[in-house]
């Protein structure tokens, strides 16, 4: 597997507070809520001036990242909290193989003024493997010691 240079997943942080649980924020330009529809396969994205940093609040995905001709399979849920950071130039997707709708927080940071192909779907050049993104998740559902909490690709 090809290392993606500056795609980072770190592990969050949280305090009690009584019954509540507070998670660390994480600092940002501008934050967006965003909705993997159930059953989703989506195609590519790549922003030009903008940092994504997501994090999983409702269910759960397959962040897909396609480096160096060959496509990486991040899993991402709601019960293990961890921030995915996707620098400017990688090109990147998502696969929501559940039932239900995936929302996620998206803490962006930019890098100059945003331009409408940024979030402009782009084709795929070859199909993803959806059978290794579904065991890459449920391998994570099950054994999440399996993967590095934090990590640095």
């Amino acid at each position: 597997m090809g290392l993606i240079k500056g795609v980072t997943i770190k592990a969050i942080k949280s305090i009690q507070g009584g019954m509540a649980e507070f998670y660390t924020p994480q600092s940002s330009d501008e934050t967006m809520i965003v909705k993997v529809p159930a059953k989703t396969e989506d195609d590519l994205f790549v922003h030009k001036h903008q940092t994504d940093q997501l994090l999983v609040v409702k269910g759960s995905f397959v962040l897909v990242v396609l480096y160096d001709k060959q496509y990486q399979y991040i899993p991402l849920s709601e019960e293990i909290p961890q921030v995915v950071t996707i620098p400017p130039g990688i090109l990147h997707g998502a696969i929501n193989f559940e039932d239900r709708d995936c929302l996620l927080v998206n803490a962006v940071l930019r890098h100059g003024e945003p331009h409408p192909r940024d979030y402009q779907p782009i084709a795929k050049p070859f199909p993803y493997n959806l059978k290794q993104a579904k065991f890459s998740l449920n391998r994570f559902l099950t054994k999440p010691s399996a993967l590095v909490a934090e990590a640095t690709f």
